[in-house]
């Protein structure tokens, strides 16, 4: 047993799939979530495939540990960001730094849906993280006094925003924050704006003071 309970058995497999879910980063970033292969990734770490399946039972089962970590990597960098004493702009950056540094990680979670994959409901509770981070900082925000139609709609509309309990205009601040960064920054990892001639990073500067204005 080692300091933390563990057997050398379960240390040795948590190092296997530790190397598994490497390569299978490595995969995504080269072929996309599309062509994941098990029995690849097998060969690369050189087991059979059915002795891969002793590790992750599916596909299904090794993508939910990436879509997991990577949702964790990103609650931790938004918390990190909030609680260094970073407002809006500051965690807004934060996220984007932590997207453009592993784009297909953040494809993974934000883009084009898995056909026929359901992640499990542990993947939204840490998703729900995030957003309760952002209510925090938006809610440091001054209010404007103002009460839109959207405002009034989320006061009896509030199951999806795990229980946070911040008023009706924090919560359309964040979730306005949280659409216009996540438009910009899909469109920009998925190479949309490629060949249009100007920096994206001045277009998601520019949409943060868009939103300060708000």
């Amino acid at each position: 047993m080692d300091a933390g309970g563990k057997s050398s058995r379960e240390r040795y497999r948590a190092q296997v799939r530790a190397e598994i879910k490497q390569y299978a980063w490595e995969q995504l970033a080269t072929t996309g979530v599309s062509a994941l292969s098990l029995n690849a990734i097998a060969k690369h770490v050189g087991m059979s495939g059915p002795a891969l399946y002793r590790y992750f039972a599916s596909r299904d089962e090794l993508l939910t540990d990436l879509i997991r970590d990577a949702y964790r990597s990103l609650a931790d960098t938004v918390r990190a960001a909030a609680e260094a004493g970073g407002g809006v702009g500051e965690v807004a950056y934060a996220i984007r730094e932590w997207a453009v540094e592993d784009p297909q990680r953040y494809l993974l979670i934000y883009g084009t849906p898995i056909p026929g994959y359901h992640a499990p409901d542990d993947t939204t509770r840490i998703s729900n993280e995030i957003m309760a981070v952002l209510l925090d900082v938006h809610a440091a925000r001054p209010s404007d006094g103002r009460k839109p139609a959207l405002d009034a709609h989320l006061d009896d509309h509030r199951q999806w925003d795990g229980g946070h309990p911040a008023p009706s205009e924090t919560l359309r601040r964040a979730l306005t924050f949280w659409t216009r960064i996540h438009g910009v920054l899909s469109l920009e990892l998925a190479g949309h704006f490629s060949g249009m001639g100007f920096d994206p990073a001045l277009l998601f500067a520019a949409e943060l003071e868009d939103l300060d204005r708000d």
